[in-house]
């Protein structure tokens, strides 16, 4: 069974709304009035940059002093061989970098490692960068329709070429690369940190991740970080005095609530069966030999 269905990407994370709120307004041309800022909105603009930096620098300095979790390579392999067997009913996830299909949940192809989608802009932003670097790659013709289909499931200008351009660029060591680059930028590197931050050992730090892929790096109600602060009204983070098996288990209750709500028969195994299972195990180091089961089938990493 493959991925149920990718998340539209419209929101930009956290972080980078928050530079946007602390940055001095504009009027619609441009200006902030006839003689430009003032000196205090210049001031309190830079105070506002200066304190975010410093805040940066100190979450920095304390995921260095953490042990690597998720991040380790051995641990980094091991989720995206969980993410896979969700997403591509397999522990290979190696072998999915050319993996291409409309799956029918409106979001038009599904593709590579991670699920990148026509419908949710993450394919678009995979292949404007790739492109950048590469620019006679196979799949740069397609960038117009790429654009004019983003945010719909619509294959107007890619049949009947692109999935047969996605798995030849697919083969290039260098577009690999590029699907792995993203993986990170997108998913894997922010999930990782922001559970550090959160207090979260490596089964935290996956289950976060696994929540970005699903639902998407998004600020609204259904997107990761509205998931997560609908979870932080209901339990703190270790970070934040809470035990971390009560507060992941309330961050699984509402991941399953947000799966269900728009689809009530929709499959919720990569959760039930998985990774609550490894919550309930204790296994909060994510520690192998590991067994799971996602939509009935059961996989063993040892």
């Amino acid at each position: 069974m493959k991925r149920a269905g990718c998340i539209l990407l419209a929101v930009a994370p956290v972080a980078t709304v928050a530079v946007f709120l602390f940055t001095p307004s504009h009027d619609d041309d441009g200006k902030s009035g006839s003689h430009g800022a003032s000196s205090s909105q210049r001031s309190d603009g830079d105070a506002e940059a200066a304190k975010a930096a410093a805040e940066k620098k100190a979450d920095d300095d304390a995921i260095a002093d953490l042990p690597p979790g998720l991040a380790a390579p051995a641990k980094k392999d091991l989720a995206q061989q969980i993410v896979a067997s969700a997403e591509n009913s397999t522990l290979d996830w190696r072998g999915q970098y050319g993996y291409i299909e409309d799956i029918k949940d409106g979001q038009g192809y599904t593709a590579g490692i991670i699920g990148f989608c026509t419908g949710t802009h993450d394919l678009l932003t995979l292949v404007e960068r790739y492109t950048k670097a590469h620019p006679d790659n196979g799949l740069a013709r397609y960038l117009p329709a790429l654009r004019k289909v983003d945010g719909t499931d619509s294959h107007e200008g890619l049949d009947p070429g692109f999935p047969a351009a996605w798995k030849k660029e697919a083969s290039d060591p260098a577009f690999r690369a590029a699907e792995n680059s993203e993986r990170d930028r997108v998913y894997f590197d922010p999930a990782v940190r922001l559970a550090k931050l959160d207090g979260l050992g490596t089964l935290g730090q996956f289950i976060y991740y696994d929540a970005m892929v699903l639902h998407g790096p998004g600020t609204g109600p259904s997107g990761f970080y509205g998931l997560r602060e609908k979870a932080m009204r209901e339990a703190d983070t270790p970070a934040q005095g809470g035990k971390e098996k009560a507060y992941l288990d309330i961050f699984l209750d509402v991941r399953r609530t947000a799966m269900k709500a728009k689809k009530p028969d929709r499959d919720t195994t990569r959760i039930d069966t998985a990774q609550r299972q490894f919550l309930y195990d204790g296994n909060l180091t994510l520690k192998t030999p590991l067994v799971w089961k996602v939509y009935g089938e059961t996989y063993r990493v040892p």
